[in-house]
């Protein structure tokens, strides 16, 4: 009888510390979660899991910025596109799924071969209820560094845009 041997991938788990390619090998690799609570951030080379999200503090909130932004692209600028919670692999150690991304395709952000932004985009917002200190500490310091000119944080919360 002849035994294979299978590797198996590692599951992805809050707080651990890897590399860009190793985070996106094991977050492939996830099995569906049925709280649809699918997503993950690689912060600074640490792992984040999103819990589930609530309606009022975020996917209300979340709905409102979308409008006003999609309202901007189509009307005050045609050159700009609108994401809604794409992967953007901002540096080795960042991987982030923001609420939103706006960029002018050529500048700072393109769109790779397997279809995801890699670099930099104009305008990044999220909604932050739960991950206010990340949001506001490592996530900024990180976008900073890299170069994205606008950095929108609505604190549902605190009633706060920052």
């Amino acid at each position: 009888m002849t035994t294979t041997s299978s590797k198996t991938i590692p599951l992805l788990e809050n707080g651990d510390r890897l590399t860009r390619h190793e985070f996106e090998r094991r977050y492939t690799a996830m099995p569906y979660q049925k709280n649809g609570s699918n997503k993950a951030e690689l912060i600074e080379g640490i792992v984040y899991m999103a819990s589930p999200l609530r309606f009022e503090s975020h996917a209300k909130p979340h709905g409102n910025i979308i409008g006003w932004l999609w309202n901007y692209s189509i009307i005050a600028t045609e050159e700009v596109t609108l994401g809604i919670e794409p992967t953007v692999r901002l540096d080795l150690d960042n991987e982030y799924q923001p609420d939103a991304v706006m960029f002018m395709p050529g500048r700072g952000a393109r769109i790779t071969e397997d279809d995801y932004i890699e670099g930099s985009p104009e305008l990044v917002v999220e909604i932050a209820a739960s991950t206010v200190s990340i949001d506001l500490h490592d996530k900024k310091a990180a976008y900073r560094r890299n170069g994205v000119q606008e950095y929108i944080i609505w604190r549902t919360l605190d009633r706060e845009i920052d």
